[in-house]
């Protein structure tokens, strides 16, 4: 299972750093991303990390903001967000999948912590 933490109310221009512990028995997996949904939108990707390369994907709207990393030893992975915009609230998701940009090739989903940016 994947557990998310880190979310909570940060400024305009502040950072927040959400983690992600994945847990239970092994399975292969290719990659683990961060998704989002704020209210009245669709789920959209945020950043992914294939695991075998630590490659590297971005959505335009954070990129030079988040960074997505890991800690294999820790089976975590973390997504550091700085420069908050009040546009980047909403309930972000961990999930485990392929190296993609698609909900549905993830496979297996954290519970969503929320992220809330004041202006």
């Amino acid at each position: 299972q994947l557990q998310a933490s880190g979310g909570g109310l940060a400024q305009a221009g502040g950072s927040l750093r959400l983690s992600c512990a994945a847990s239970g028995r092994s399975f292969s997996v290719d990659a683990m991303g961060w998704f989002r949904q704020a209210p009245g939108k669709e789920c959209e990707i945020v950043a992914t990390i294939r695991l075998s390369d630590s490659s590297t994907y971005y959505a335009d709207a954070v990129k030079g903001r988040f960074t997505v990393s890991r800690d294999s030893a820790k089976n975590t992975v973390y997504l550091e967000m700085n420069s908050l915009k009040p546009e980047d609230t909403a309930v972000y998701y961990c999930a485990a999948g392929y190296f993609a940009i698609r909900s549905r090739d993830y496979g297996l989903w954290g519970q969503g912590t929320q992220v809330t940016v004041s202006s």
